[in-house]
């Protein structure tokens, strides 16, 4: 028996009385508080893990993209560099929303941001790059102001809602 036996029971007593699959009976379960020990009880027995999602995700009119974010973070940071590129753009997008438009980074203030994400920041700020959300000239970065030409193989990799995210980058204010 594994050490979330108790957890485990609890998932599947939810999907009988619910109907659920497992994976949302395991979201909604993880979201109730946690059940209280009797007296004696083993101490032994750890409690289900606790999941942290990016406290700022808006739900916007791509759930694909929204849930990659759910998924990928822990709080502020990443916790891994998403593999499959619709995932990865979502959270490159997301990413974004810690600079803003209408200024200028050098690549020293560029990489400290990333870093508060994922120690990778080469690789984040290549893709920000590739992805042509974040502008390289001279050293110097800077958000795009509009959304960028796709092709139709780019256009499959990118949130649907491309325009809207990138809408929400916040402005500078002078």
């Amino acid at each position: 028996m594994t050490r979330d036996a108790d957890f485990k029971a609890r998932v599947r007593g939810r999907m009988e009385r619910t109907g659920e699959n497992y994976t949302t009976a395991r979201e909604a379960v993880l979201a109730e508080p946690p059940p209280s020990r009797p007296a004696g009880g083993r101490a032994d027995v750890d409690p289900p893990p606790s999941r942290t999602v990016a406290p700022s995700v808006d739900l916007t009119s791509d759930p694909a993209a929204d849930k990659a974010v759910r998924s990928f973070f822990d709080g502020d940071r990443l916790r891994s560099i998403p593999t499959k590129r619709r995932a990865r753009a979502a959270v490159l997008m997301y990413l974004l929303l810690r600079f803003e438009r209408g200024r200028d980074y050098p690549e020293r203030e560029v990489n400290e941001i990333l870093r508060t994400a994922h120690p990778d920041i080469s690789t984040l700020r290549r893709e920000l790059v590739d992805y042509r959300w974040l502008r390289r000239a001279g050293g110097i970065y800077r958000v795009v102001d509009e959304v960028p030409g796709r092709s139709p193989d780019e256009l499959q990799e990118v949130p649907a809602d491309e325009a809207a995210r990138l809408a929400r980058v916040p402005v500078r204010r002078p």
